[in-house]
């Protein structure tokens, strides 16, 4: 498998630190909102990449934070008259709603930084040990001069950082490009007790000790949306590395950013749709369709037309499944060797969707894979066949669909009850007795309870009324 390393910026053979194990990190959200479509992608893109990783073989240490100390959950407290815990506590489950929605698996481990206090205490207390850091009026400050390294991530020369730093109102910094690793309580605030005094940690160090803690240093793969490589992620390695041994991480990952009229999606500029309006109107797997239809990478553009060829898209192949499922009730169970010109085309389109996620996780060509997959069995199986053709294609089809994380809601021809089913029979007797005007009634009963039948030469299939 080959990554496009942001550090190198060029494609590298991925080789773990350690033999069958990846250590992979993701920065998570800062919870005081509802996530948007664009805190959706990373959490869709990185998913996918763990669900590939453990589909090659690998065991996958998957850590992804809760920043749960902030001033944005500091601002969103004080307009709700709660505690900052309390709307940490509200916007991780809301969270963990639109996640699992959205078909994402938890993340091995889900650190918070309030939980890490005692690392984050302990890295800057080596940082002031070590001169790379200093302590001035409650506030603790990383000297970056001092870090040789600095700009190595993002490809800027600390000349092009130093024209765009500046010292804030009430700021004692040495220098315009030191950034903040903690900072001094404010009337109200939730506080913490330490050596330089009373307050909490800045944003970037919290991740380095997450890290640390649960991980170790280096980690294989560091990954983040396009926006954090500056300052967030530079500064990462800054207080990381003058606290270890170099790298940090072998790798760095960022997806590209969501557009709306071709401007990023952010909450800043107020050109945001959280993840949870979007799923009211069109699901939540067309949003995920959505995330993985274009290469991670990539700028992705979003629409209401965008989720509708989504939604087709996953109708198609959703259809195609379920198709798997009723052409065994005509299944060959006679013959058990699967057919060798299927295996061939099934061996086929499996090394076409590994070749695709092989290339830096190209989750767009490995969609195309799962539609050459859908038409070679739209064609296959349009007369009876197998069972063991049937079953080797839905095994292939379901592996595929599983490392990319769609199709995993309930399958809708699962079940639907003994009082329905029994209706469905009765009109199947009415149809054969030649009472059509029976069937037709019970069909119009099935179709006002948002039941519609198809007959097909191979019986009856129902589903449920698309919206």
């Amino acid at each position: 498998m080959r990554i496009y390393n942001t550090m190198t910026q060029d494609k590298q053979e991925f080789i773990p630190l350690e033999e069958g194990k990846v250590r992979l990190y993701a920065c998570g959200p800062t919870v005081y909102n509802f996530i948007h479509i664009g805190n959706a992608r990373p959490i869709c893109v990185f998913d996918t990449l763990r669900r590939y990783l453990e589909y090659k073989g690998y065991e996958v240490s998957y850590a992804q934070n809760f920043t749960d100390i902030d001033d944005k959950i500091i601002d969103r407290a004080n307009e709700e008259g709660v505690s900052a815990a309390e709307v940490a506590e509200k916007y991780i489950k809301e969270y963990e709603t639109d996640a699992a929605g959205l078909g994402v698996r938890p993340p091995t481990i889900a650190p918070k930084a309030t939980e890490s206090m005692d690392e984050i205490i302990a890295m800057i207390s080596e940082m002031i040990d070590n001169g790379f850091a200093y302590a001035v009026g409650g506030d603790v400050y990383f000297r970056t001069r001092k870090f040789e390294g600095y700009g190595k991530l993002s490809h800027q020369p600390i000349e092009d950082l130093e024209s765009g730093a500046r010292i804030g109102v009430n700021e004692q910094k040495e220098d315009a490009l030191d950034f903040a690793l903690w900072k001094s309580a404010k009337p109200g605030e939730p506080s913490w007790s330490v050596p330089w005094g009373e307050g909490r940690p800045g944003w970037h160090i919290e991740c380095s000790a997450m890290i640390r803690k649960h991980l170790g240093q280096p980690i294989d793969i560091h990954a983040g949306g396009q926006d954090l490589i500056f300052p967030h992620h530079e500064n990462e390695i800054a207080q990381s590395e003058c606290c270890g041994a170099a790298p940090y991480a072998r790798y760095w990952m960022h997806n590209g950013y969501i557009n709306i009229d071709n401007r990023k999606m952010s909450k800043s500029l107020g050109n945001f749709f959280t993840v949870r309006d979007a799923a009211a109107a069109y699901g939540y797997e067309p949003i995920k369709f959505m995330m993985l239809s274009a290469h991670y990478r990539s700028p992705l553009s979003y629409s209401a037309e965008v989720l509708e060829q989504c939604k087709a898209a996953l109708s198609r192949i959703r259809t195609c499944r379920e198709n798997l499922d009723f052409a065994k009730n005509s299944a060959d169970t006679k013959i058990a060797q699967i057919s060798t010109q299927l295996q061939a085309d099934l061996n086929s389109r499996k090394k076409q969707f590994e070749a695709a996620m092989d290339d830096d996780l190209n989750t767009a060509d490995a969609i195309a894979a799962l539609f050459d997959l859908v038409r070679d069995c739209n064609i296959y199986f349009v007369t009876p066949k197998p069972i063991a053709d049937i079953d080797a294609a839905i095994k292939l089809f379901d592996t595929i669909c599983d490392v990319l994380g769609i199709l995993y809601s309930k399958n809708e021809n699962a079940d639907i009850g003994a009082e329905i089913q029994a209706k469905i029979d009765e009109r199947q007797e009415a149809r054969k007795a030649r009472d059509f005007a029976r069937a037709d009634v019970i069909r119009d009963e099935l179709l006002a309870q948002g039941i519609q039948l198809k007959d097909t030469p191979d019986g009856v299939r129902w589903s449920f009324v698309q919206e």
